[in-house]
Parts: C-alpha cells; structure tokens; sequence
C-alpha cells in the first residue's frame, strides 16, 4: 500500500541517478519527478554524492525539491544492508574516505566477478565499463546490463536471477562497514540514517530487534517501509519496531529508470516525516532551502 500523498506534491525519498546504478543523468532524473507529479525527491546513489549538484541545477530548472542523500553500503553478517543517509556533510573526512573505499572494494571485485564469468560467457570488463558512467559507483547492476547487451540475458532482473545470483558461481563480497557503523557516521557528519528496504524477498525477513536497538542508540531515525520489495509479514513487524522504538517511517520507490520495475511515486512519504528529518539533520540542507 503506497504511504500517504500529499496535495502539494508527493515525496520519493529514494531515487538512483546513472551516477550509481540507475539509468538516467541525474538532471534526467529530476525532470523525470517532475513529470510525474512528485513535489520532492532524494538523491540517493550508491556511495556517492556526485550527482548533487546537478540535480540542484535541474530543481531551479523544474521546481522539484531535491534532498541530498545516498544509500550507504553496509554488511551485517552475511547479508548487504543499505543505509539511506540524508543532508549529511558531503564534505565529512570519515564519510569521504569510507565510501571511496567502498567504491574502490566495488570495483575491484566487478572485475573479478566478470574475468570469472567471461570464462563461461561472451563477456569483457570493457563491455561492462560501457555500461557506466566515469566517476560513478560501478558494480554488479552494470555487470547485468552488460549481460543484457550481449544478449545472454533479457534483462537486469533475469541477470539478478540466473548469471548474478548469489549462488549462481561467481558471487563475490565486498569490503562495507557494518550497519551499527555507518549510522555513526552518518550521524556524526550531520546526516539522518534510515534503514533500507529491511524486510525483503529471499533474504533475512526482518533485521534483528536487538540489532535495531543497537542501532537506535547510535541515532537510526527511521525505516523504510513502503518499499515494493518489503514482504507483507516484514512490513507488520516493522510497523511495530517504528512504532516501539519511535522511529519514523518511510516510503518510496527505489527508481532506477529503466534499471528496474520501480516507478517514480509508486510509494511515498509523508510530509510531516520529511519535515522531521529536515528538522534533524545539521549537515546540509535542501535544495531548494
């Protein structure tokens, strides 16, 4: 069920741009919202904040509100759990250097996982860097269109399925703080964490609440819960944990363009959580203001 709409435009606080593993320039993206009637949307790449300043120049462009943020990889265990973080410094030294080794880890091991799948398939790592974009978070979603292009698969959700499964032979983890970590950081350089898409399809249902306890006591704001990927079980517990621990809850559409099924404003989040998160945060602002 999407989260509440609000009449003067709704907001999708969480959007990928081709800075990380969407399919749109970032200008693009914005244009994009404001086409679909949305009245605020955040950036959240992947371990970046390159794409920021121009999406800022598309909001002058088409009245959208743009909220900097990033979704920040994390790993708890065995499973990859991603942090969204909002108006941060993108300046933080700790931020700045962690992510570029996250990005850096990212890297290194596409080029493993595609020298591993090139063995048994047409595929070259200069057929996957024509699927990226210079500067940008490069990673498995990349290695898929790649895939696509070559006609080995009919989409990224196929690669996801078959050639990129975690069990399909040339699965590989990469270095990211855990998630206890990265709300530290987040929170210390000024930006508001909310936990991504906890309760998803084929993977652990629900983070542990001891777990999101921790959390909490290191400055989780919110979880995102209006999520396509979000089971309907995993939604009720997680309704009950933001209520319990007085977390604020989140909707929207985790939109790639065409790198994905998600549409803009297929779920979205209430105007009065944005205005607490906007109240929260210290490390930078919206744009516009």
């Amino acid at each position: 069920m999407p989260g509440h709409i609000d009449p003067r435009g709704a907001i999708d606080l969480h959007t990928h741009s081709s800075v990380s593993d969407g399919t749109e320039a970032p200008f693009e993206l914005v244009r994009a919202a404001a086409a679909a009637g949305l009245g605020t949307i955040a950036l959240t790449d992947h371990d970046s904040t390159a794409g920021w300043s121009e999406a800022f120049a598309a909001a002058d462009e088409t009245g959208v509100r743009v909220i900097p943020g990033m979704e920040l990889s994390t790993n708890y265990g065995p499973v990859s759990v991603h942090m969204l973080a909002y108006l941060f410094d993108p300046l933080d030294p700790r931020l700045l250097a962690e992510t570029a080794e996250i990005r850096d880890g990212r890297l290194h091991r596409a080029e493993r996982i595609v020298e591993r799948i090139g063995r048994d398939y047409d595929l070259t790592w200069a057929d996957v860097l024509a699927q990226s974009v210079d500067g940008g978070t490069l990673g498995r979603p990349h290695i898929a269109d790649a895939l696509v292009a070559k006609g080995h698969v009919s989409d990224r959700s196929a690669a996801f399925q078959s050639i990129l499964h975690w069990q399909g032979g040339y699965y590989e983890k990469y270095y990211a703080p855990s998630p206890l970590e990265g709300v530290r950081m987040i929170v210390a350089a000024g930006g508001v964490p909310v936990l991504a898409h906890p309760a998803t399809r084929g993977r652990y249902r629900v983070i542990e609440e001891e777990a999101i306890a921790e959390l909490v006591d290191a400055g989780l704001f919110g979880l995102e819960i209006h999520h396509r990927d979000n089971t309907e079980d995993g939604k009720e517990r997680l309704f009950e944990l933001a209520a319990k621990y007085d977390l604020v809850v989140t909707g929207s559409s985790d939109y790639h363009g065409e790198g994905k099924p998600n549409r803009l404003g297929e779920n979205t989040t209430a105007r009065e959580v944005l205005d607490r998160i906007l109240a929260a945060a210290t490390g930078t602002t919206a744009y516009p203001a």
